[in-house]
């Protein structure tokens, strides 16, 4: 009997079929399913790309990285590939996030010429890039298509070609006023765009040899320039050639 106990616990092999048949049992010896543990709660697109543009912010665009992202989220990587295919893809998302920054309402848009149009889309960006400068780095290194890029390029383009422009040259001309906008916004984030510089620097140029450099020392009064004051005057500039561009005065 004590050898038959053993057998029964383990199935009973049917002389028949050869089939082993586990013994039948109360549902009182069944094992219950351990439940996995609750883990952190999930990440969202826009909790990680705004945790992205403030790695940015804070530590430069260099320092963006799948890895250091996931720490500074406390998180691992596996996460974030959950939403994002590699780094670009979060550049992209984090490029588009500060294009929604742009405040331009499209009824706003309506009542403009396209000079006020150009000149609306140009400091807006540039206001935005302002309050990010270590991300203007991230619009070098590819075309925005986000939606909010996409929208705020349909809309001035839109008024361009309304006004007359020809299609290429609508193109060219959103293309070149962006492209101004990201030259002047990366110098945002070097360390001579400091005011603080500034006293340093007009001084240097009033010590300059008076008889090497006249012409420096006698506008040294309006050296440096401030970056803000360049970029106000180029693109004055910038849109007093498009209009001579648009009455055929420029090719």
């Amino acid at each position: 009997m004590d050898t038959v106990l053993p057998l029964l616990s383990k199935g009973v092999k049917s002389c028949h079929t050869g089939q082993v048949t586990a013994p039948s049992g109360s549902a009182d010896d069944a094992q219950p399913t351990p439940k996995r543990p609750r883990g952190r709660p999930p990440l969202s697109k826009d909790r990680i790309v705004a945790a992205a543009l403030r790695l940015v912010d804070e530590e430069g665009a260099d320092a963006l990285s799948m890895r250091t992202l996931a720490q500074r989220m406390n998180s691992g990587t596996a996460t974030l590939y959950r939403h994002f295919a590699n780094r670009a893809e979060v550049i992209g998302q984090v490029v588009d996030h500060m294009f929604g920054e742009v405040e331009l309402k499209e009824d706003e848009f309506a009542g403009l010429a396209w000079e006020q149009v150009c000149e609306a889309v140009a400091r807006g960006m540039f206001e935005v890039l302002g309050r990010h400068p270590n991300a203007a780095a991230l619009l070098a290194e590819e075309i925005p298509v986000g939606p909010h890029a996409l929208a705020l390029r349909e809309r001035c383009i839109a008024v361009l070609l309304h006004s007359g422009f020809p299609p290429p040259k609508a193109a060219l001309t959103y293309a070149t006023l962006a492209r101004y906008v990201l030259g002047f916004a990366i110098q945002l984030g070097t360390p001579s765009s400091g005011r603080d510089e500034e006293v340093p620097r007009k001084a240097s140029f009033h010590d300059l040899d008076p008889t090497r450099f006249p012409a420096t020392v006698a506008v040294a009064d309006s050296l440096p320039v401030a970056l803000e004051t360049e970029f106000s005057f180029g693109l004055e500039l910038l849109i007093a050639g498009l209009t001579q561009s648009l009455a055929g005065k420029l090719r």
